[in-house]
């Protein structure tokens, strides 16, 4: 068992790469784990995503000197291999990452990244020791990607690069053959720890488990490589909402898959299901809540239920839960998980809060997705053998 500590991050929009069937967000949090890369080590700090296959660093080998956080200097490892065309690596497609890839003009496996801006991030991919704790994994496929990655770009990054942790054949969990990880996330600080392998804590015992749901014939909206489950219905407060069986699952076309995604902030549900939720919720906190009655303002692009809340006002009033109802585990949502504060939004004398679930359709995205705001103070395990998630409620 290796366990690291997390920490979270705020994210310019645009910073993170993501397929076309990803999000865009504007204040993502994202959750961060420092390992080391190279011989002799170079210390690198990855933000982890179980929804992205590859693995990628921001490579700087223009200096003299081996290159501090946020890059990695290729040229102070000496056991850095960069990946040729005729690699299997190259030429083999995996189920996420879009390979075969192209050819540089040194006959280098060549790798291009699209982002949530539309600008890329282009570079190489390459092969280097990847070290956690006290272990060591020499060989790990990467993407060594230029430094410049986005067109807006206005942040400072104290990140190298991002961590894949889905179940595409070139994620770190496949290369390393990692049988199981969990992590818990602090809903206080957004701290927590993340551990590769088996764990011995007690509270592993009370975990309840939903199958993995896996599909062998390829479908254009379905992610083969996501963490999917089987959604049955939502409950808000005790009440199980009015959605039908299909509703909830993937369609012909695989579109309306539910996944776990570490690396999404929110959770967004299609359309028609999250209709349902908003109105229940909103009939709920109707007595409690002043609604923000502006139907042009949305938040992060898809959250269209939000709050007025006076600046003076030091505690959120009791609300309603949400329970997400997986095949054979409930997941709660309750109290200040529910609504989110936004970042420097005053209206008069109030702050504004925002419900923690969207709609997805907003965003042109066919799935539903459960964020990693719904995960906090839970321990969520992914047991790969087994092919199962457990989920526990810590606190």
């Amino acid at each position: 068992m290796l366990t690291l500590p997390l920490k979270s991050q705020v994210i310019s929009s645009g910073y993170l790469p993501r397929p076309p069937n990803k999000l865009r967000f504007h204040h993502n949090v994202s959750l961060t784990v420092s390992i080391t890369v190279g011989t002799p080590p170079q210390n690198v700090s990855l933000v982890i995503d179980t929804g992205s296959e590859l693995s990628w660093l921001h490579c700087n080998n223009t200096t003299n000197r081996v290159s501090l956080n946020p890059f990695f200097n290729p040229n102070f490892s000496s056991s850095y291999k960069p990946i040729s065309c005729s690699s299997s690596t190259c030429t083999t497609r995996t189920r996420d990452f879009p390979i075969p890839a192209s050819c540089d003009s040194n006959n280098l496996c060549h790798a291009t990244l699209s982002y949530a801006d539309f600008s890329s991030s282009e570079g190489n991919l390459a092969s280097d020791s990847f070290g956690f704790g006290g272990s060591d994994n020499p060989g790990t496929v990467f993407g060594c990607m230029k430094s410049s990655v986005s067109t807006n770009s206005d942040g400072d990054f104290n990140t190298t690069g991002l961590m894949g942790m889905n179940l595409g054949s070139l994620s770190l969990v496949s290369q390393l053959k990692i049988p199981k990880f969990s992590y818990c996330i602090s809903g206080s600080d957004l701290s927590g720890i993340l551990l590769l392998g088996g764990s011995n804590f007690s509270w592993v015992g009370s975990l309840n488990y939903t199958p993995l749901v896996q599909i062998s014939i390829p479908l254009p909206y379905f992610d083969r490589a996501a963490y999917t489950v089987r959604l049955m219905g939502i409950k808000v407060s005790e009440k199980l909402l009015n959605l039908s069986d299909d509703m909830l699952v993937p369609d012909h076309t695989g579109a309306g898959q539910t996944m776990f995604d570490l690396g999404t902030q929110f959770t967004f549900l299609l359309g028609p299901v999250y209709s349902v939720l908003r109105e229940e919720f909103l009939n709920q906190t109707n007595s409690t809540l002043r609604v923000l009655d502006n139907s042009d303002f949305v938040f992060q692009e898809a959250i269209d239920l939000c709050y007025r809340v006076p600046l003076n006002q030091s505690k959120l009033p009791e609300l309603p839960s949400v329970s997400l109802v997986f095949e054979g585990v409930e997941m709660r949502v309750s109290s200040d998980q529910l609504l989110y504060r936004v970042p420097n939004q005053v209206l008069g004398n109030d702050s504004v809060y925002c419900f923690t679930f969207g709609n997805s359709d907003l965003l042109g995205v066919e799935s539903f997705i459960i964020g990693h705001h719904q995960q906090q103070n839970m321990w969520m395990e992914f047991d790969l053998l087994k092919s199962r998630v457990g989920l526990a409620r810590l606190w």
